[in-house]
């Protein structure tokens, strides 16, 4: 039985994606933060779909945590054989009204977390022949964002992560690939207005937002396609390209 874990697994994306490995017949764990109760209904939601997904609570940009958390995975199974890094936040905001503890914050919880799990289960994977890595980016890591320099910034080294971490682990089987999201229906995008979301729409050539699972979909293949590695795959509708 395949294993996978996805950071931020519980809500948005992350959940989509867990939905698809758990489809494929992969036996999931779900990490999440804080929100143990929107931790509790997903994995119930789960269960009424006959799934079983394991919950594990950790602050994935905490070396403490991290540590735990895979501790308790591995008294659980054996290997792992998906990790998806995609617990992220986001910030707009003006670079003159964002604090360094703003700018630390997102880093820590975008890149900080993708390089503390990926280096809490590399020699793992190397140890039992091969595994994948598969790190969630925005398009805004690829082309930039205005009022979000912070944010763009972080997922720009998310996608230098992934490229530098492939071209290590290859020769160790471990593949190592990004999925670069664009606009994407999630409480993410909550906070723009009806008629700013139109607009972002109207931006896409392909004249729609997109979907979490789209994006699950993108995650899985990179998790099964065994002769891809440091890819950075837009799911975005043609979106800022």
């Amino acid at each position: 039985m395949k294993t996978a874990l996805i950071t931020g697994g519980t809500r948005g994306i992350g959940k989509a994606i867990a939905l698809a490995f758990l489809q494929r017949g992969y036996e999931v764990v779900l990490n999440y933060c804080n929100n143990e109760a929107a931790a509790l209904t997903a994995q119930e939601e789960f269960n009424m779909q006959g799934y079983c997904p394991v919950l594990l609570r950790a602050d994935v940009s905490d070396e403490e945590q991290v540590q735990t958390m895979f501790k308790d995975f591995f008294s659980i199974y054996e290997k792992l054989d998906v990790l998806v890094n995609n617990a992220g936040v986001s910030l707009i905001r003006v670079i003159q009204d964002t604090s360094l503890k703003d700018w630390n914050r997102v880093f820590d919880v975008n890149v900080k977390s993708t390089f503390l799990c990926s280096r809490a289960v590399t020699d793992k994977m190397v140890f039992a022949g091969g595994g994948a890595i598969i790190n969630v980016s925005s398009i805004w890591g690829e082309v930039g964002a205005s009022c979000e320099v912070a944010y763009s910034a972080s997922k720009g080294a998310v996608i230098a992560f992934t490229k530098a971490l492939a071209k290590e682990l290859a020769p160790s089987n471990v593949r190592v690939n990004c999925v670069s999201p664009g606009v994407i229906d999630t409480e993410m995008n909550s906070h723009l207005s009806a008629s700013e979301m139109e607009e972002l729409e109207n931006s896409v050539p392909m004249g729609r937002i997109g979907l979490p699972s789209e994006v699950a979909e993108a995650c899985v293949m990179l998790a099964e396609s065994s002769y891809i590695t440091g890819e950075v795959l837009s799911v975005g509708g043609g979106f800022g390209k």
